[in-house]
This record gives C-alpha cells, sequence and structure tokens, in this order.
C-alpha cells in the first residue's frame, strides 16, 4: 500500500502497511472521512513523523487522541494550530515548563517547533471524529482500538529497539503502559501524572521533566530543547 510519510519513516513501516490490519484501518478512515468531519485534516494524519525524521528523533511524547474541536488538531499530540485557545492539559504543560525552566508561557500552543528539534509528538491514535456543530457530539476515542494503536506501537518499537538515548516522556497511565516495553537500560524514561486538569496536581506539576529531558540530552552530547 502507497502511503504518504517521510520516506526515513517509511522505510521503519513499510511492512506495517502491508499488513490485513493497515489495510482494514485505510478502509474505515476513510469511509470516517467521506461521512463525518474528522480530525486533524487528512494531509496532517501523519504530521509527527513527516517534521521529525526517525534519525532526528531524541524525545517521544505520546498522547492519546487528536483533540476533536474544530480547528484544534494538526497531527501533533498536545499541540494546536496558531490562534486556537490553549486546551488544559497544554496549558499546564506550559505552566510546568515555566516552573521548571523559567520560560514565559509562549503566545501560541503550536508545538510544531518542539518537532522540528527532535521531539516526536505522537498519538496513539492518530484519527478522531470531531464534534457536531452544536458540540453535542463528543467523540473523543472514537477512532480507538481501529488498528491505530497497533501501527504507532510499531513505530515506538522502531525508535526502542534501534536507537539509543531517546527520552521518552509519559504521562498518565495510557502513555505508560504504550512505553512498557521500552528498555530503561537504552533510554531515559519519564513518568508522572498526566498534565490535565483532573490529575495535574498528583504529581505532574513539579515533575521536572523539561529539565531532566536536556541533562540527559546534554549528557549524552545531544542538542538540548528549547521548550
Amino acid at each position: 500500500m502507497e502511503v504518504r510519510i517521510e520516506p526515513s519513516w517509511k522505510k521503519r513501516l513499510e511492512a506495517e502497511f502491508e499488513k490485513d490490519y493497515f489495510g482494514q484501518l485505510t478502509d474505515f478512515v476513510k469511509q470516517e472521512y467521506s461521512q463525518y468531519t474528522v480530525y486533524p485534516p487528512g494531509k496532517l494524519i501523519f504530521n509527527a513523523f513527516n517534521l521529525c525524521p526517525f534519525d532526528e528523533v531524541k524525545v517521544v511524547m505520546i498522547g492519546q487522541d487528536p483533540y476533536h474541536g474544530p480547528g484544534q488538531a494538526h497531527g501533533l499530540c498536545f499541540s494546536v494550530n496558531d490562534g486556537i485557545a490553549f486546551p488544559p492539559s497544554l496549558n499546564n504543560i506550559f505552566k510546568e515548563i515555566k516552573d521548571d525552566l523559567g520560560k514565559e508561557i509562549p503566545a501560541t500552543g503550536n508545538l510544531t517547533r518542539w518537532a522540528q528539534q527532535g521531539v516526536l509528538l505522537l498519538n496513539a491514535t492518530l484519527t478522531v471524529r470531531g464534534e457536531l456543530a452544536n458540540g453535542s457530539a463528543n467523540k473523543a476515542g472514537s477512532h480507538q482500538g481501529k488498528g491505530w494503536e497497533e501501527f504507532t506501537d510499531a513505530a515506538i518499537r522502531a525508535l526502542a529497539q534501534e536507537k539509543e538515548n531517546i527520552v521518552f516522556i509519559l504521562w498518565g497511565s495510557y502513555a505508560q503502559r504504550k512505553g512498557a516495553f521500552i528498555d530503561r537500560n537504552r533510554h531515559l524514561v519519564l513518568t508522572s501524572a498526566h498534565p490535565s486538569p483532573l490529575s495535574a496536581y498528583k504529581g505532574f506539576f513539579g515533575n521536572h521533566h523539561f529539565s531532566h529531558t536536556n541533562a540527559y540530552l546534554k549528557q549524552h552530547g545531544k542538542i538540548e530543547i528549547d521548550w
């Protein structure tokens, strides 16, 4: 199957594209886009991969679903397009960065600047059905269990097995389960509560993951991330 994705990722993931689950997933996603509003826009489904080639990955941040509100999702976990109000989790991420590193909260929630520095901002599920215009149809999780999780597991596994000294940032139990197989002797795995308002005060705030990440990168001769 021909999939438009950044060449270094295509090389690692092409075996997935030929598997039965991926064919079924593709059929499902195409049908959803034809019938409903689905996020992100189709051309941005693989945005995380396209902005952060395999050989440039230094940090992996794992989210769950794309945002399902109008104009928010653009293929990077936790990130929103320019001009879009910060969702609560992203707002808490910026608060922790300020407390940890002293950096002021930015004007935009667009995290493309992180991706271009080697941060793979990967949602476990790469698409989601959007809300209806009146906001009555909250469809978070609507594309879970259709095959995306197997695909993103393959991407994480390729990084964990082929590379060394990556920082994996796993916030919340979902991300931690997804990253359970990562070899802690080869990589730095940082875990804490999720930045959601429901859990941020239960261990996310004060986790210092951004300074810990940069210290580890510096220790291993890599350029630190400008968060």
